[in-house]
């Protein structure tokens, strides 16, 4: 037991700050979020007009979770769950990998591995640990909303849906572990199964049956699927249904039990599935510093390229859904006849919603890449080209430049994908060159995220990977949600995804582009100043 509780204090004290960012900005959402539709939508009536809008618009469902009725509670609960959700899953399979593979990498698992704790305590005090990690963020997410003002049967709902997922998500971070080579490919598997999962939990709730009063949804069965739908069938605040959450509660132990047992019969630093073989000899192309980064990045960059044409032909697909569901619905055609009266194109606007969404992914390709440079410094291979004529601005430069290959790759996948789309419904000559306006200014948005991570790498080596991707969770969380808590345009703008330029109906808006590019410029320039005086910090 001894052991025990020293593994335990041992991650405690590695995670604590860590923990600490996710579980406070996780409560702090559910808590602000409730603050913001009680300034923004404060009567039942605007959120009842809310509703008919996201029911009438399907790609709405796609960001938000499943409308329940108009009452505050079940109205937040729409808002912000999903994303409650995806917050305890992001922190729970990092949480999983961190002590698992990335353990084995660094040497330090075959250490523990040698004394009396032996090699399964190890995995179990990690479980163990995430699931006290995601316990506590429940708890405080429910706590949050209580505080707020709402009941308390509803909250705990809201607060059991987020910490479950991330239940989920901590047994498939322990299982990847096992199964792949690498933390980063573990790493890049959890994620993808991440994002996959949300998209076919809001295509379910898109393609799903509205009421006749357009303030509830029924599900399709391909919400079913997904962890994220099993917690918005919860229901909170309307139904109160604990039973989905269950479920994703015992899928999640299933993985956790499955990872041990796989861990049971394979040697330290193996893997079930093998990596690629190498050649015997260099390709001649691997003879530059950029040509190894992009080796070392490639795998993971075309995944999310996949990610990022998925989202861009859903992009332009999509509309025929609308009209679809607004043939079958009067109520919903005449909500969407009034829309596009007022706000313009329905399809302009799904370019910019799936684009900002594209942008994101983007934006997290280049955090892993700069994120990869830390990993080869902690790892001690960083030392190993830097002892070649290669100097530390040049080693930085190339991972940089790499990352903006990849930003521009995804976009460009995206692109490709929503003109795909266009040409299959008429080839509307304005929706393309939407289309190239708002997937240029992501990736102007996306740049930004790739120099700040260079330059928190350069000054605090240690928080590459905490901060690094915290910036892309939090500008995710004030862009797509800003406008709804009523924060001003100014605010919203601080997210470099919704300061992008726009296409609007008499041109470009351009938005907060100059400042971008300010960022950008500044930022990169600090990082290679900086880096030129800075020594190799190898500490994990």
């Amino acid at each position: 037991m001894n052991g025990f509780a020293a593994l335990y204090h041992q991650r405690l004290r590695r995670d604590g700050l860590q923990l600490a960012l996710w579980i406070g900005i996780t409560a702090l959402l559910a808590f602000a979020a409730y603050a913001g539709v009680k300034d923004s939508f404060g009567t039942e009536q605007d959120r009842q007009s809310l509703l008919v809008a996201a029911i009438a618009n399907p790609v709405i469902l796609l960001f938000r979770g499943l409308p329940s009725g108009a009452g505050e509670g079940a109205f937040i609960a729409f808002l912000i769950v999903p994303f409650l959700c995806m917050l305890a899953a992001f922190m729970s399979s990092f949480l999983a990998v961190r002590h698992t593979r990335a353990d084995e990498e660094t040497g330090r698992a075959e250490l523990v591995g040698g004394t009396p704790a032996g090699r399964m305590l190890p995995t179990v005090v990690t479980l163990v640990h995430g699931l006290i990690a995601n316990l506590v963020l429940a708890l405080l997410t429910a706590l949050a909303l209580v505080a707020a003002g709402l009941e308390a049967a509803g909250s705990f709902v809201v607060g059991s849906a987020a910490g479950v997922v991330g239940v989920f998500f901590l047994g498939l971070g322990l299982l990847t572990s096992q199964l792949m080579r690498t933390s980063r490919g573990a790493n890049t598997v959890s994620v993808t199964v991440l994002l996959v999962t949300y998209l076919l939990a809001g295509i379910g709730n898109a393609l799903g049956t509205p009421s006749d009063d357009l303030q509830r949804m029924e599900s399709s069965w391909l919400t079913w699927l997904s962890p994220f739908g099993w917690a918005e069938n919860s229901r909170p605040f309307a139904d109160d249904d604990l039973w989905p959450l269950v479920l994703c509660t015992l899928v999640g132990i299933a993985f956790a039990v499955a990872a041990i047992a796989l861990q049971s019969i394979r040697d330290v630093g193996s893997s079930f599935v093998a990596e690629r073989a190498g050649r015997v000899d260099a390709h001649a192309a691997l003879g530059s510093m950029t040509a190894l980064v992009w080796r070392l990045s490639a795998g993971s960059i075309i995944g999310w390229a996949i990610g990022g044409a998925i989202s861009g032909l859903l992009a332009t697909t999509l509309a025929s859904v609308v009209e679809e569901v607004s043939a079958e619905n009067p109520s919903i055609e005449a909500v969407l006849n009034q829309m596009m009266a007022s706000q313009g194109s329905i399809e302009q606007g799904l370019l910019t919603t799936f684009f900002v969404m594209i942008g994101i992914l983007a934006a997290c390709a280049g955090v892993q890449t700069i994120t990869r440079a830390r990993q080869e410094e902690t790892h001690g291979t960083a030392e190993l080209v830097l002892a070649t004529p290669i100097d530390r601005v040049r080693w930085l430069f190339d991972f940089v430049i790499v990352g903006f290959a990849a930003i521009v790759i995804i976009l460009a996948a995206g692109l490709g994908a929503a003109s795909v789309g266009i040409a299959l419904n008429d080839g509307d000559p304005d929706l393309y060159r939407s289309a190239v306006t708002v997937a240029l200014g992501q990736v102007v948005a996306a740049s930004v995220f790739l120099v700040l991570t260079a330059l928190v790498f350069v000054l605090a080596p240690r928080g590459t990977i905490a901060v690094g991707w915290s910036l892309v969770l939090l500008a995710a969380v004030i862009g797509l949600f800003g406008p709804i808590f009523g924060m001003p345009e100014n605010v919203t703008w601080l997210s470099p995804v919704a300061a992008a330029p726009v296409p609007v109906t008499d041109g470009v808006d351009v938005r907060g582009l100059w400042w971008l590019l300010g960022a950008i410029v500044v930022a990169g320039a600090a990082s290679f100043g900086l880096m030129r005086r800075r020594e190799l910090a190898a500490g994990g």
